[in-house]
């Protein structure tokens, strides 16, 4: 099983693998964004730092056994974020994840950095769909997978329920093909070149 890139950039943002050195950038980010992240992330409401040193721990295992690939958002080389592409769908699939600072949202940045992910993990030999999923009152995920192409594939009722405050506990999948994005982007590329 290959790996994606440990670098990658599109538009205004730059990924980078996280690294233990990031400690200190993504403390402050999930810190000063708790607010924002506490309704939609189980895992936010008992952060502290050993917990963010648990999590570049793990990201780094996920790394070396291709479960998950993890990533930092930047824009102008500060932490603003993270996302990551990772097999937890099945044979031939990835799934996408992303949360940003709440100073940095409403830029299109978080689609910028999904439209990095989704671009990387299609260059992966095994992948032929990537998906996306969040719970249905948060509109906001649902807007950058909207924005990327995705269409909504499915809407699946939790069995145990919402998992953080601010959901109803009803998954919205959104799902992108390996052959609609190849369209997809080609329909940009010629766009952009002024031939569409």
């Amino acid at each position: 099983m290959e790996a994606p890139a440990e670098n990658l950039s599109y538009d205004q943002v730059a990924l980078h693998r996280w690294r233990m050195s990031d400690l200190d950038a993504l403390e402050q980010a999930i810190c000063e964004s708790l607010d924002h992240l506490v309704p939609w992330m189980p895992w936010a409401t008992a952060q502290g730092r050993q917990q963010t040193h648990d999590f570049l721990a793990r990201n780094q295992e996920e790394w070396e056994t291709r479960q998950a690939f993890g990533y930092a958002i930047t824009s102008d080389a500060a932490v603003i974020g993270s996302c990551g592409l990772m097999r937890r769908i099945g044979a031939g699939g990835l799934d996408i994840g992303y949360w940003l600072h709440p100073h940095w949202t409403g830029r299109g940045l978080a689609t910028m950095a999904a439209a990095a992910l989704v671009g990387q993990g299609f260059q992966l030999a095994d992948i032929d769909r990537i998906e996306i999923h969040h719970d249905a009152a948060n509109p906001a995920s649902g807007a950058v997978a909207r924005r990327l192409g995705f269409a909504e594939a499915e809407r699946i009722q939790a069995p145990e329920g919402p998992a953080a405050p601010g959901e109803v506990g009803i998954h919205v999948v959104w799902r992108m093909t390996a052959d609609e994005w190849k369209e997809r982007s080609a329909e940009h590329a010629q766009r952009a070149t002024g031939q569409g």
